[in-house]
């Protein structure tokens, strides 16, 4: 199958867009992706034809509306191959999908005595939460190192575990370093002392064919904006044994099931069943049918076609990239669809403003990893990151322009 990168441009009418007479070309995707048309459109309809309330009325809008959510719950279960549709919880983002891990099941099962393993490479999301229930319960925050070009030190990692580690949480693709961890081997190290495996794949949700059950984790998060999918939608996968045993921390309408009055006094509070109890208040019903659609998109498309063609764009900017010897890139070369780099002498900032004006849009700054940087002695990193439009065209663009930013700032 020959990959249409011009028809798919097409799709994405935000790239037809002009900065000071340039082209937009968006190398900002591992913060969020830009959206196709037949998910802007499913939204237009919604509000145009079938907009209303869900799961609360039995008329015609209300039903239709609560079986486009389930069917969606459906479509994302079959997308990462997880055993059922009840496994998938619809949060706002992979940082409200963290949070309600953390203030559920694991501040339940923590005590003072244990430890969480994390890495150094989280984003802020998957450390802040960890780093405040820590210091909440007593127990210890556990930090795995990598080697020097980026990697997972698998063996640090085997010594940190001790017989009161309880949680393994653990970024799938680094937001800095655009490096795949080793998920499979640390999940079959950690399943051996039945520690809860917590995979964050927001930035891996869409450059790589997602499989939950040969992952093997017990949790996986990722967020709907960063595949194609307007804001506002988070899926939290959570296997089916374990999610019945947590309740859920945010709470209010929709998600009781009864509560129990005796003499004036509330007895007990009966929660409806998994996984609609963690889905408290008004649904996000117009972002939740763009994921629908947005995950159509990419099936059309196939998601196996677009790993294969993200993975040639990456490879050309690298070695677009090695080829300027002002550049330093971080990590190693193995990249899935981002690059982390700096220009000597030149902070991130300034080359990220200079690049705009050309309308190339580019991530700067920490990236939300203070600790990484730390480790790095840097203040932050200009960041690119590719999506499934972005052409060889965009890379040359982007490397004319950079080379001619080093020439004028020496």
């Amino acid at each position: 199958m020959n990959y249409e990168i011009k028809k798919i441009k097409l799709d994405f009418p935000i790239l037809r867009k002009k900065i000071n007479g340039n082209k937009i070309v968006y190398l900002d995707n591992a913060s969020t992706t830009q959206k196709p048309k037949i998910v802007i459109n499913a939204i237009s309809k919604i509000y145009k034809n079938y907009y209303s309330s869900v799961y609360r009325s039995i008329y015609t809008l209300s039903n239709k509306n609560s079986n486009n959510i389930e069917k969606t719950r459906i479509k994302i279960a079959k997308f990462i191959n997880a055993k059922s549709p009840e496994e998938i919880i619809f949060t706002q983002n992979t940082t409200e999908g963290i949070n309600l891990i953390v203030n559920t099941i694991c501040k339940k099962k923590l005590n003072y005595r244990d430890n969480i393993i994390i890495s150094i490479t989280e984003h802020h999301a998957n450390f802040i939460p960890w780093y405040i229930l820590t210091k909440n319960i007593g127990c210890k925050l556990k930090i795995i190192n990598i080697d020097k070009k980026g990697n997972i030190d698998i063996n640090n990692l085997k010594n940190l575990i001790d017989k009161n580690t309880k949680i393994l949480t653990i970024t799938h693709i680094s937001n800095v370093l655009g490096i795949k961890n080793p998920i499979k081997k640390i999940i079959k190290i950690t399943k051996k002392f039945n520690i809860i495996t917590i995979i964050d794949g927001s930035q891996a949700i869409i450059h790589k064919n997602i499989n939950v059950k040969k992952i093997n984790c017990d949790f996986y998060i990722f967020s709907g904006h960063k595949m194609y999918a307007p804001t506002g939608t988070g899926i939290i996968y959570c296997r089916k044994n374990i999610m019945k045993y947590i309740n859920p921390y945010k709470l209010g309408g929709g998600i009781i099931a009864n509560i129990n009055i005796k003499k004036n006094n509330i007895k007990n509070i009966q929660f409806v069943n998994s996984p609609w109890k963690f889905e408290t208040g008004t649904y996000n019903l117009e972002s939740i049918i763009g994921l629908s659609k947005a995950i159509d998109y990419i099936n059309n498309i196939g998601i196996n076609n677009i790993v294969k063609h993200e993975k040639k764009i990456i490879n050309y900017t690298l070695n677009k990239l090695k080829s300027i010897p002002e550049i330093k890139i971080y990590g190693n070369l193995k990249k899935t669809s981002l690059i982390s780099f700096n220009i000597k002498n030149s902070h991130c900032y300034d080359i990220g403003m200079l690049l705009d004006q050309y309308g190339i849009f580019i991530r700067t700054g920490n990236q939300c990893c203070i600790p990484l940087m730390k480790l790095y002695n840097i203040p932050g990193v200009c960041r690119i990151s590719i999506a499934m439009y972005t052409s060889k065209k965009d890379i040359n663009t982007f490397i004319y322009v950079l080379k001619k930013i080093i020439k004028k700032i020496k």
